[in-house]
């Protein structure tokens, strides 16, 4: 592992706990203190990060959701974010730019141009809040149907769209916001209507535990949107940008949605940026002729930003590359055939299902203590999110086999 400066700013973890608990998030650090999780990402490289106090070392295999999907301190990414340095910044939203236009292109050519306009932001939720704000523009409709126990953020919008628990304490819904079960076509169907704008779904909920959709199960929401004058978004800020074996988890559906929403991998773990890939029509009424500033983002689509993400395209681009993470996905299935739990993937994003929260709970700490860190779904706590970086090379995917193999002994 590299090493570099002294980025610690107190000698000890009690040090920071003082602190932490004082001006942070006290009751953030009781939890995790209750689950043994005392940890502070220290020197990072690769797929690997040390704890900043204990020196151990871990394997990561939750990825921030897929923010460090090209490993840490990717070298590519952050020599291009570097040399970039001195000459970009932020830029300017007002203005026309380079940056966001080719960033812009490439993204839309991985959906063979489908989705020719993109618009840019910094977190998943002002993405999710875009493409609800242009499905029902687009549309004059307000209705918004998403799945219960799903996640699209905690912004105004994308929290609307989300599971209740991370909204009921900060009073009523937004009006218009109807859940329903994901998986059951016959609840989508009863819903959908002459009044509903969008249907919003991630292509694989990850907050729900990683439940793999029914064959036919998106095809069908897609032809019920189009006969009924809907919008299709789907949320690919975690399932995006090669994550599944694929650019987008949506293509191993056949279906071609109005709205992509990506996020999280596209900054490269260095610069934050997000992208809402929409239809022409969609994107009108967020570039009308009568107000082309109806939307703007000051630092979405930083040029720095657009940096970061270019060299993104650039890895996960390369020839081979997805085939790769397909292969890796079949070698982890088959290493885990004989442990005990059921495992649910699809490409690297794959969640491990035990029969219990205790279990689940029991399982990560035996997983943790053989150097590999993962973490459990927030709406479903008997699965374990585990999303090895896509970088993993076949001696480190061995490695972690071993240290998985171990963990169940």
């Amino acid at each position: 592992m590299s090493g570099g400066p002294q980025t610690q700013p107190f000698d000890t973890f009690d040090e920071l706990a003082d602190v932490f608990r004082e001006h942070v998030a006290p009751n953030k650090l009781a939890y995790y203190q209750r689950m043994g999780l005392q940890m502070v990402m220290g020197e990072r490289e690769g797929i690997w990060f040390e704890d900043a106090y204990t020196r151990l070392r871990f394997i990561n295999c939750h990825c921030n959701g897929g923010v460090f999907s090209l490993g840490h301190c990717n070298p590519r990414v952050t020599r291009a974010v570097a040399d970039a340095l001195g000459e970009l910044d932020i830029g300017n939203h007002h203005f026309p730019s380079g940056q966001r236009a080719q960033l812009a292109s490439r993204l839309s050519s991985t959906f063979d141009d489908a989705l020719p306009r993109v618009v840019f932001g910094v977190s998943g939720g002002e993405a999710v809040d875009v493409a609800i704000k242009a499905a029902r523009g687009s549309t004059n409709r307000t209705k918004i149907v998403s799945v219960e126990g799903g996640y699209h953020g905690h912004t105004g919008l994308s929290l609307a769209a989300g599971d209740a628990s991370f909204r009921e304490p900060f009073g009523p819904n937004l009006p218009g916001f109807v859940q329903v079960p994901f998986n059951d076509l016959g609840a989508m169907e009863a819903v959908i209507d002459d009044q509903t704008a969008a249907v919003i779904l991630e292509a694989i909920p990850a907050t729900l535990g990683m439940p793999i959709p029914d064959p036919g199960y998106f095809a069908a929401i897609r032809q019920l949107c189009s006969d009924r004058g809907a919008r299709l978004l789907i949320d690919e800020v975690q399932t995006g940008l090669g994550r599944t074996g694929r650019w987008w988890g949506i293509q191993h559906e056949d279906v071609i949605p109005d709205a992509i929403i990506t996020g999280k991998g596209l900054s490269g773990g260095i610069y934050p940026i997000t992208a809402t890939l929409l239809t022409r029509e969609m994107h009108t009424v967020l570039d009308s002729e009568a107000n082309p500033f109806i939307h703007i983002s000051t630092y979405g689509g930083a040029e720095l930003g657009c940096v970061a993400a270019q060299t993104v395209l650039d890895i996960v681009g390369q020839p081979g590359f997805l085939e790769r993470v397909g292969s890796l996905s079949e070698r982890f299935a088959e290493a885990f055939e004989s442990l005990p739990f059921e495992l649910r993937r699809r490409g690297l994003f794959m969640g491990l299902r035990f029969s219990s929260d205790i279990e689940a709970l029991g399982a990560l700490l035996r997983i943790m203590q053989q150097g590999v860190f993962c973490f459990p779904a927030g709406n479903d706590r008997r699965v374990l999110q585990f999303l090895p970086p896509l970088i993993i090379s076949d001696d480190e995917a061995a490695d972690l086999i071993d240290r998985m193999t171990k963990a169940f002994a």
